[in-house]
């Protein structure tokens, strides 16, 4: 096998890998409207961007956007989360890198769903 071949299939795996962690939805968990009766172990996580998350609150929740996630994570209080994204791809990447560290996802919510209504008139 020639190394152009090694190299072509290390590019395909690589790029397999890229699309299948942003693209691909976890299995096992469900989009729920936010409750706002939520149970109290249960932490809002917000990982929308801070002007996002902003103009669009969700009380009493923790706001920490997707790119300071990896930085933040260990200040996340509690093992239950619901994530509040505002599309599949930031939902996809906090969900496999919080249950890479051990957090359990109960659900999670997204804001640019066009069959939701939007957060705030929830809450």
């Amino acid at each position: 096998m020639s190394i152009f071949w090694i190299v072509l299939l290390l590019i395909i795996v690589f790029l397999s890998h890229l699309l299948y962690t942003r693209y691909v939805p976890v299995k096992g968990i469900p989009c729920v409207e936010f409750d706002k009766n939520r149970n109290r172990e249960k932490l809002t996580l917000d990982i929308r961007d801070y002007q996002e998350a902003d103009n669009d609150k969700v009380e009493e929740a923790l706001v920490i956007p997707i790119p300071y996630l990896r930085r933040y994570y260990h200040e996340i209080p509690s093992r239950f989360v619901h994530i509040v994204a505002s599309n599949h791809v930031e939902k996809n990447l906090a969900i496999r890198f919080l249950k890479n560290k051990g957090f359990e996802i109960t659900g999670y919510t997204l804001t640019e769903c066009k069959c939701k209504k939007k957060i705030g008139k929830l809450a």
